[in-house]
């Protein structure tokens, strides 16, 4: 069944269960073990050798993620029993008069963390959600913001994680310098710049519709259940400064780790070459270490934590980060399945691609739509990078406007699949920095992602037809404003 249609039942089942039901774990559970059964023809002993073969791969592929998260978890417990989160909500409350400025803040603070979508995500809700919360912004809106400033904002910072994905995507031999092919698919990545501009435009106009205003109009007069127990602060003395000096260390440290990783100290390599040739992974983790030093420095000595209260929030940060690690375990198990070693749902993809290439002018949106499915149905962007972007340059050759469009709509394709997926990891990071219902999360923001892709994939037949990328951006903003335009006078004349 290795290559064949068989190959996006695994995917499709889990995605489908975890919808219907909201049990993550299960839906997981059951698509890992259904693609096993097809891996094996059914051996059931088998099968669960071939699951448990694949969990410790990926788990020890993506150790350092998981140590990540781990120390993030535990800067996250000690920001908050200094008690420099609510000094911080206190600072922002005299100057966030409304809820319209508390979403703008949200908003800016996701843009300004653009180093990677992980620390993103996670810091983004552990230090706005104070603020959103006192403007009774839902949580299932706080969740849709962090997750429409993290990928969607790496895949067009050169400085960040995502770029050195982009770059060692290409194939070897292809005469293309990665990093400044992915600086030229900037302007034309449609799904990114759109996601950001009706963010934009719905906090500015106050609109909110489909399921997201459903879920509003639900839950804006009650209290939510959050989805993990908030810290109990133990310390009155921290500081804003408490809570932006291990953040800007973070962002500082993550970028230096980049490029010791990437070999820029040891000379004769450019930024732009570390930045390519860095462990994303690895260097989350040094500058996570690091800040939790500087973090330990900055509150020890000067008591707004003692050091058994230090020692206790590690512990805090370890167990409060749990659910999502399980929940990404079981993602990387699932994607692990439908790997090449294994159902080679990639194999499949390419082979139906390579089907469909006699007009070259449908190539930008054909690509954009099979790089969504096919990171919905992973759950992993950088995975259908790897698959698809060797394909679109082996297609087209050499450097040309139509192949940076369509490298651009495989990238904007990824991110939007990415970005809606229930087992993508940034999608479960967004739910859990926000505490809410990884489901609610997940339904809610599908209706906005679809609106923004419909626009997508018309700007990309029109920049097709015209041969250019800038084309194809002016053609979306301006179908997408005009929608949103006609969302909101219908709104108000329903009123």
């Amino acid at each position: 069944m290795e290559g064949t249609f068989w190959a996006i039942l695994p995917p499709i089942i889990a995605i489908g269960l975890a919808l219907i039901t909201k049990e993550v774990y299960f839906s997981l559970l059951l698509g890992i073990f259904t693609g096993a059964m097809f891996y094996t023809q059914g051996n059931l002993f088998g099968a669960l050798e071939t699951i448990f073969n694949i969990i410790g791969a990926k788990v020890s592929d993506n150790m350092c993620i998981i140590i990540f998260l781990i120390l993030l978890g535990m800067i996250v417990a000690l920001v908050n029993k200094s008690g420099a989160s609510a000094a911080y909500g206190n600072w922002a409350s005299k100057s966030i008069k409304s809820q319209k400025g508390a979403s703008l803040a949200t908003i800016a603070l996701g843009v300004l963390i653009f180093v990677d979508d992980y620390f993103n995500c996670l810091t983004v809700g552990t230090v706005m959600s104070p603020v959103t919360d006192k403007y009774k912004i839902t949580r299932a809106k706080l969740a849709y913001i962090i997750d429409a400033t993290a990928a969607p904002v790496c895949i067009i910072a050169p400085v960040s994680s995502w770029a050195a994905a982009v770059s060692s995507s290409l194939p070897e031999g292809s005469g293309i310098e990665g990093f400044s092919l992915f600086l030229r698919t900037i302007p034309y990545n449609l799904y990114a710049w759109l996601t950001l501009i009706m963010l934009v435009f719905m906090v500015l106009t106050n609109l909110d519709f489909s399921k997201m205003g459903k879920y509003i109009k639900e839950h804006e007069n009650k209290e939510e259940i959050l989805t993990k127990t908030t810290e109990t602060i133990v310390s009155a003395k921290g500081k804003v400064m408490d809570l932006l000096i291990p953040i800007i260390s973070l962002i500082v440290f993550c970028i230096l780790a980049m490029l010791y990783t990437g070999g820029f100290f040891e000379g004769g390599v450019s930024i732009i070459d570390g930045f390519a040739n860095c462990s994303s992974a690895l260097s989350l983790v040094l500058g996570a270490v690091a800040t939790l030093i500087v973090t330990a420095i900055l509150y020890v000595p000067r008591k707004i934590a003692s050091f058994k209260d230090f020692s206790a929030s590690l512990v805090e940060g370890f167990k409060a980060m749990v659910p999502a690690i399980l929940i990404l375990t079981f993602a990387w198990t699932l994607s692990g399945v439908c790997s090449e070693e294994y159902l080679n749902l990639g194999g499949y993809v390419s082979g139906v691609v390579s089907e469909h290439m006699a007009m070259e002018i449908i190539l930008p949106a054909l690509f954009y739509l099979i790089a969504l499915g096919l990171a919905f149905a992973t759950g992993t962007s950088w995975g259908t990078f790897a698959i698809l972007i060797p394909i679109t340059v082996a297609v087209f050759g050499s450097m040309s406007e139509m192949m940076v469009m369509t490298i651009a709509a495989v990238l904007a394709g990824a991110v939007c699949g990415d970005h809606i997926s229930p087992i993508s990891d940034t999608t479960i990071m967004s739910s859990t920095g926000a505490q809410v219902n990884h489901i609610d999360h997940v339904s809610t923001q599908i209706p906005y992602a679809m609106l923004v892709s419909l626009c997508c994939v018309i700007g990309y037949i029109i920049g097709g037809v015209t041969n250019s990328g800038w084309i194809a951006l002016i053609s979306g903003i301006v179908l997408l404003l005009a929608i949103l335009t006609v969302i909101k006078h219908r709104k108000a004349s329903a009123k």
